[in-house]
């Protein structure tokens, strides 16, 4: 059985290729959650009022305190299986 390490390195891959962009709040979902994954529980100062763009992933990350890297990889896992099934490659 392929790990779930393995299998959300193999999808953070493939979702980068879907045919449609997926909407934004599906890409914070994803964003926060890769963060938790790859660094853990947020460790940056929140971004200045005029960077929406910074403010929305940083609070994204920040949802996603506390959540185990398991816990997080299989989030991602489900998440990202569902985008590409949705979006197609």
């Amino acid at each position: 059985m392929v790990s779930l390490q393995a299998e959300f390195e193999k999808l953070a891959e493939q979702v980068k290729k879907v045919k449609t962009r997926p909407t934004d709040q599906e890409l914070l979902d994803m964003y926060g959650l890769y963060k938790q994954i790859i660094v853990g529980d947020i460790n940056i100062d929140k971004p200045g009022m005029l960077d929406m763009k910074g403010k929305a992933k940083w609070e994204a990350w920040n949802s996603r305190q506390g959540t185990s890297k398991e816990d997080a990889l299989s989030a991602y896992v489900a998440l990202a299986k569902e985008i590409i099934s949705k979006y197609g490659l």
